[in-house]
């Protein structure tokens, strides 16, 4: 089994993923970091370059290789829940935790993240707290519809949002995992 947090850029899934995989001992993956080492580029270089739907595509195909792994914490991509195949593998293949945060704590998240700008491309020109409400008013059924448990982060700390998933997997981890 593996373990997916999805959810907007900024509510924490690289940050909490860490702690969570040291946790549990399990492998943990950053798909935006593996995907920037595959590629040898920055995202933004990527996108600029070849656009958002070749960035998909890679995006996919990771998820399809870890999909096939077990005992990972997987912190994907923003937009990994645009295409309902990854949505499959990730419910295929373990349990998906979606990192809920306000459009006024990501706008506050990213401004705070010196790296964000290269990592995490505007997606559509607008300004912050416009592109983060109209993205997502466009995610929130998706994020819905592939969750298992979700977690409002706004307030909390990386620690105790990993703590919350760590208490939740108790229950749904079989006996002697």
């Amino acid at each position: 089994m593996n373990l997916y947090l999805v959810g907007y850029r900024c509510t924490g899934k690289s940050s909490v993923g860490q702690l969570v995989s040291e946790a549990l001992g399990w492998v943990f993956v950053d798909i935006d970091d593996a995907l920037r080492v595959e590629e040898g580029r920055d995202i933004e270089q990527i996108v600029l370059e070849q656009g958002w739907e070749y960035f998909r595509t890679v995006e996919t195909n990771l998820v399809q290789r870890l999909s096939r792994g077990s005992n990972q914490v997987i912190a994907t991509g923003g937009g990994v829940v645009t295409r309902p195949g990854n949505v499959a593998l990730m419910q295929g293949s373990g349990k998906v935790v979606w990192l809920q945060a306000s459009p006024k704590t990501i706008a506050q998240r990213m401004t705070a993240d010196s790296t964000s700008a290269g990592q995490r491309p505007p997606l559509q020109g607008k300004d912050s707290i416009g592109e983060i409400e109209e993205i997502l008013s466009e995610r929130l059924p998706l994020y819905q519809q592939a969750m298992h448990f979700r977690i409002d982060t706004d307030g909390l700390s990386p620690r105790e949002v990993a703590d919350r998933i760590l208490r939740w997997l108790e229950t749904e981890l079989p006996a002697g995992s």
